[in-house]
Order: structure tokens, then C-alpha cells, then sequence
């Protein structure tokens, strides 16, 4: 069936823009004066029209745009087949309940092409920016299987699980990261524009000054006359360090080789790394995925290349004929206890719980981990500042004393 593409007036005139299915233009026209609204524009959204518009708008499944409304339509659509609809009218019913607008197109052009013939999983290979390789691989298994409903609702609870834990994560540092900013700011505003206002009454004596009243007279009218640079080459430096550490291969090497090496910080990073492969390769297997695809798969969204390459050294040796838990152990990136309950849930035949209990253990680690650094940063970030705010009040304050001193 057709989807157009229309913009209209309702009754107060506000101008409404939207898609509809119909047989015809006539069809979609009358279906809009039966919503009594005033057609201004109408036209069929088809061909490379309607894929440039997909491709400008649609965002990735578990990317920053659209992730939260996909993981609602997947769980819906999982309930509508479920409850034994059809997939047609499961479509039909979840285009006329989504309220966005680039995931109501794509869901209307998706059952256009499911009602001429198309797999459900093929007609999601054209919205690439959409659905994943895992998210296609998953649906196209669960076609296969003949338990499309299962997958969903398994895809919805996977995304679910990794929103919540980064909502948790983003929570815990939300905190010391906003009291950063704002003593980073009212430092360097005390620094640039009031301390020079107080330490020309210091010029105007010509009194010798403490070494510390110097220094921060030196500091101030640096600031005070670069501080435009300063913020222009910081700005500057993080986009060049951006683009170095993630868009060219040396500087990401560089980057994941550092993180994994730092005192606090690399065993956390090892552990969501372990902790996303474990889920997402279980989520995977569970659902009729093969081992070298779902490896495939997961090697590239683990986040980290150096693991990246020591999944994609297993798979190579899995082909060969071995078992998944020696390369892995051989790599030296997964932890000891992760690779021995791996080795047992593939002698057991129970793989797939066995990564579901990795995933929730180092999950749980990584949550206590920035638990305690966040309690551990708030009192040093309050340290520093105090540290820095007395300095320069006793800056100002020693020149007095000593004027005091003089005077009497």
C-alpha cells in the first residue's frame, strides 16, 4: 500500500505535517477530510525520496537518536505478536499508536513492503542507520525459528538492561561532573575579572610582595589578557585530541591501550567490556544465532579495539575447531574467572546462561566501581578548590597583614 506523505490545517490552523497509507491519492485525501483537517500538500513518499529522508533522520538503534522509541516499538510489536495478530496489522496498529515522526515513516514504508512479498527482516536491511547488524541478525533468526515474538521481546529487554545501565552510570557521575564545571567556572571568573580589581591597590603602594602575591598577580593578568586563547586552543586541543583518538586507527589503538592501563579506570573499562560482550553474545546464541556470527557481531560493539581483535582471533579459532574460553584466555584481556565459566558453560552445554551470569556479575562491578570512585572524587574535587581558594586568599590577605605591619 502507498504512504504519503502530507501537510494539512486543523480546525485552529495550525499547520500539520504527517504520512498516511492508502490505496490511491483520492483514498488519502479522503481519509484526511474524514479527520477533518484541510489538505494543503500531498505526495506519495516512495523510491530514493523516501530513503534520503530515512537517512537524514533516522538515527541508530542504540546510538544517542531514536534508541528509546525502537526499544518501545520492539516491545510492543513482541506483545502484538504474542497475542497471535498478524504481522500487517501489528505494523498497522503500532504506525497508528508511534508519535515519531521518522520511526512512524519508516514503520509504514516497512509494512508497504511486508504486503508485497518481503521478509520482515529483509525490508529492515534498507534502514541500516536503524536496525543493526545485531538487531537484523536477531529478527532474520527468529523469522528462521519461527519465534519472531521471543526475539523482540528479548531485544527489547537487552536494550532496556543497557539503557538503564548507562542511565545508572550517567547518574552517578552527574554529580561530581556538574560541581567540576561550576567551581571551574567561578574560579576562573574570581581569577580573570575580580582578583585584578584587588591587587591594584598593591601596584599603587609600591610595596615589595610576597612570592605568592606574585604569583597570583602574574597568573590573574595572564588570564585576564589571554584568557579568549586559552579557552579557543582548549577548545581547539579537544577537537583535534577528539578526532586523533577516535576517527584514525593509530590514535584508537593509542586510546584503548591507555584506558585499559590506567589504575582505576582499566579494570572498570575491561569489566563493561566483558560485561556487554557477555549479554550481548548470549542475547544472540539464545536466539538462533551461529557462534561465528554472533563473534562477528559482538567484536564490534564492545567498544574497545584491542578486545575487538582478541574476539576476532576466537572466532578465527573457533572455525578451526576449537573451543571459545583458550583464545579468549590466551588474549590476556578477559579475566580469569570470565573465561573459566565460559569453559564450563560450553562442557555443560549451558553457554548462554553462563554469559548472562558474566554479564550480570561484572554489570554489578562496574556500578559499585563508580559508585566509589564518585565518592571518592567528591571530597577531592572539594580538596582542590579549597586548596585553590585559599591560596589565593591568602595571596591577597599576607600584602595587607603586612601593611598592617608597617603601619603600626
Amino acid at each position: 500500500m502507498p504512504v504519503y506523505e502530507y501537510t494539512a490545517l486543523n480546525d485552529k490552523g495550525k499547520k500539520l505535517r504527517g504520512i498516511i497509507d492508502a490505496q490511491s491519492t483520492v483514498a488519502a485525501r479522503q481519509k484526511l477530510r474524514e479527520s477533518d483537517i484541510y489538505l494543503i500538500d500531498l505526495q506519495e513518499s516512495s523510491g530514493k525520496k523516501k530513503e534520503s529522508l530515512l537517512q537524514r533522520h533516522a538515527g541508530g538503534f542504540f546510538g544517542k537518536a531514536g534508541s528509546r522509541e525502537v526499544t518501545v516499538m520492539t516491545r510492543q510489536l513482541a506483545t502484538l505478536l504474542g497475542a497471535g495478530l498478524p504481522l500487517v496489522q501489528s505494523l498497522t496498529t503500532l504506525i497508528a499508536q508511534t508519535s515519531h515522526p521518522q520511526l512512524k515513516k519508516i514503520l509504514a514504508q516497512i509494512k508497504e513492503q511486508v504486503n508485497e512479498g518481503s521478509s520482515f527482516s529483509q525490508t529492515m536491511t534498507h534502514y541500516p542507520q536503524v536496525f543493526q547488524p545485531f538487531y537484523l541478525n536477531m529478527v532474520r533468526a527468529g523469522e528462521a525459528s519461527g519465534t519472531l515474538h521471543l526475539v523482540l521481546e528479548r531485544l527489547a529487554d537487552f536494550s532496556e538492561k543497557q539503557q538503564a545501565l548507562k542511565g545508572r552510570i550517567r547518574a552517578a557521575l552527574a554529580y561530581p561532573l556538574f560541581m567540576f564545571l561550576i567551581g571551574s567556572v567561578v574560579l576562573f571568573f574570581l581569577v580573570t575579572f575580580v582578583v585584578p580589581n584587588v591587587t591594584r591597590i598593591f601596584d599603587e603602594m609600591h610595596q615589595t610582595l610576597p612570592l605568592i602575591t606574585i604569583v597570583l598577580i602574574g597568573v590573574s593578568r595572564f588570564l585576564e589578557t589571554f584568557w579568549w586563547l586559552i579557552v579557543a586552543g582548549i577548545a581547539a586541543g579537544a577537537v583535534s585530541l577528539k578526532y586523533f583518538l577516535s576517527k584514525t586507527q593509530r590514535g584508537r589503538a593509542l586510546r584503548d591501550r591507555v584506558v585499559l592501563r590506567l589504575p582505576v579506570i582499566g579494570p572498570m573499562n575491561r569489566k563493561m567490556a566483558v560485561a556487554r560482550f557477555s549479554r550481548t553474545l548470549g542475547t544472540l546464541l539464545e536466539s538462533g544465532v551461529p557462534l561465528l556470527a554472533s563473534l562477528e557481531i559482538v567484536r564490534n560493539i564492545v567498544g574497545n579495539d584491542l578486545i575487538s581483535d582478541a574476539i576476532r582471533q576466537a572466532g578465527n579459532d573457533v572455525r578451526e575447531g576449537q573451543s571459545l574460553s583458550a583464545p579468549l584466555a590466551r588474549s590476556g584481556l578477559f579475566p580469569a574467572i570470565a573465561v573459566e565459566m565460559i569453559s564450563v558453560g560450553e562442557q555443560s552445554g549451558n553457554l548462554e546462561p553462563m554469559l548472562y551470569r558474566i554479564a550480570d556479575a561484572y554489570e554489578k562491578e562496574v556500578e559499585s566501581s563508580i559508585t566509589m570512585l564518585t565518592s571518592l572524587l567528591e571530597p577531592v574535587m572539594i580538596l582542590v578548590m579549597g586548596l585553590i581558594v585559599g591560596f589565593i586568599v591568602v595571596s591577597i590577605l599576607l600584602p595587607i597583614f603586612e601593611m598592617n605591619q608597617l603601619v603600626r
